[in-house]
């Protein structure tokens, strides 16, 4: 008996990395899998159906359930194919975990309209299209008195939520699907549907072959037969967990998790604030009273800190 017998899920990005860790661990648990994967390289070129397959044909080995699916996210109609198979292969959707990415790096006054373009596309476009079909459904079947309690999983990075030179276009999109994670839950929560979102850290093509600025720390590995806190499948429980029913009343939360680790992560709040008095400000006043409201606050955490709840030991 795993916790999510009688579930059905799509994971997309799922032929490697976190994504296949989580459809695998999915499926574990009970749940009957559309392993989505285009089969592209980290950067979205190329194609191969090899990926899908692999993973579920694995699944199915283990003794689950899963059909592969080659559709790319960043389509509107192949994200609406993606869950109509889910819908007809299964008798129904529940699960929508949305991990698809690629990264095309760049710092902002070099970067090409294409570069942004197509990062864009796959990550916060097809997290649109991914949530957009998912919850048409949803809502559909809520009305006509069938729950099924939908969960979303989306993926954020720490490059949105807390910044990255180089990842303008990456980070952007980062930043918008924790944003998009937080309204979505409100505008679900009438349907019964939970939408929760991960900032995941693990050794991955994207954040070795793909970030040079973390390809040393990513690359780092423990000896052997010790815990390894950047191996991918540490992500996948944290993401199983959301999707069952003992999460129903979980939604709008952002959570990092790396290793042994899980985070909850809150968005902009004020930190402090400076105040006239009933009048409005002139600008050379501005200038001294926000300059000692900086020197107060406390300064942002680096993408980098969270290393240091890991104890990776090469």
């Amino acid at each position: 008996m795993g916790i999510l017998d009688g579930k059905v899920a799509i994971v997309t990005g799922a032929g490697r990395g976190i994504g296949r860790e989580e459809a695998i661990l999915l499926a574990k648990e009970g749940a009957k899998v559309v392993v989505n994967d285009a089969g592209v390289h980290y950067d979205g070129t190329g194609t191969s159906r090899g990926p899908a397959e692999d993973v579920a044909n694995e699944i199915k080995k283990m003794g689950g359930e899963a059909v592969p699916n080659f559709d790319n996210v960043s389509d509107f109609q192949g994200a609406a194919n993606i869950v109509k198979q889910a819908i007809e292969t299964y008798g129904a959707l529940h699960i929508v975990v949305n991990n698809a990415g690629i990264l095309r790096d760049k710092m902002l006054f070099n970067m090409e309209e294409e570069m942004w373009d197509a990062v864009i596309a796959v990550h916060l476009k097809g997290t649109f299209n991914m949530c957009r079909h998912a919850c048409a459904y949803w809502r559909e079947q809520h009305k006509a008195g069938n729950i099924l309690y939908g969960k979303i999983i989306n993926t954020s990075s720490d490059a949105g939520l807390l910044g990255n030179p180089g990842q303008t276009n990456y980070g952007a999109a980062k930043a918008g699907i924790a944003a998009l994670t937080i309204i979505l839950a409100k505008e679900m929560a009438r349907y019964n549907v939970c939408v929760n979102c991960i900032a995941p850290i693990a050794r991955t093509r994207l954040t070795t072959d793909a970030t040079p600025s973390l390809a040393a720390l990513m690359s780092m590995k423990p000896p052997e037969g010790q815990f390894d806190p950047l191996d991918p499948a540490n992500i996948a429980p944290l993401v199983a967990y959301l999707a069952s029913d003992d999460a129903n009343d979980i939604t709008g939360q952002v959570f990092r998790v790396a290793g042994d680790v899980i985070w909850l992560l809150r968005g902009w709040h004020t930190v402090d604030k400076i105040k006239k008095g009933g009048a409005r400000w002139e600008p050379a006043e501005i200038g001294p009273k926000l300059k000692e409201l900086l020197k107060k606050a406390p300064p942002p955490e680096e993408m980098t800190a969270p290393f240091a709840d890991l104890a990776v030991k090469g």
